[in-house]
């Protein structure tokens, strides 16, 4: 089964429910009707709990899914796989590792070179546009931003 961390009655009133449920229950957003799943503008994508980094969107592709899928974390330690059991299926699930929310789960169907697909929910996700990252206190990763257009270039 997977993981549901202890009930936070604080971090309950400063999520949404559907963010809450996603990141403490380890819970699924509905595909195609989530807040990035079809998203391209350049930024950071930052846990919803924790502000920390997670993914950026120049690792970002259309996986036809209808979530948010990435080729990689932009910060490999920020992210934790576990061995996911539910529903009758073995996956890999990843979480964050300061606030160990549930983000999504780990494929091996994605595009190369690494052929890695993270599947990220939404609702676990902050988006912090390339040009905010300063002001948001991200701006180490402002040169990864440089010159975008708008499109991510994965």
């Amino acid at each position: 089964m997977a993981k549901q961390n202890p009930e936070d009655p604080a971090l309950a009133a400063r999520l949404s429910p559907l963010q809450y449920q996603v990141t403490q229950c380890s819970a699924t957003e509905p595909p195609f009707r989530n807040e990035f799943w079809d998203h391209h503008e350049p930024g950071l994508y930052v846990d919803i709990v924790s502000g920390e980094p997670l993914f950026a969107s120049v690792h970002k592709f259309d996986s036809g899914t209808g979530w948010p899928s990435f080729t990689q974390p932009i910060v490999p330690t920020n992210v934790t796989e576990h061995a996911d059991r539910s529903y009758g299926m073995v996956r890999v699930e990843v979480r964050s590792a300061q606030a160990d929310s549930h983000l999504g789960h780990l494929f091996p169907d994605g595009p190369g070179p690494s052929g890695m697909r993270y599947c990220i929910n939404s609702a676990a996700l902050r988006f912090i546009a390339a040009d905010r990252l300063k002001a948001e206190g991200y701006d180490a990763f402002a040169p990864l931003f440089a010159g975008q257009d708008g499109e991510s270039q994965v």
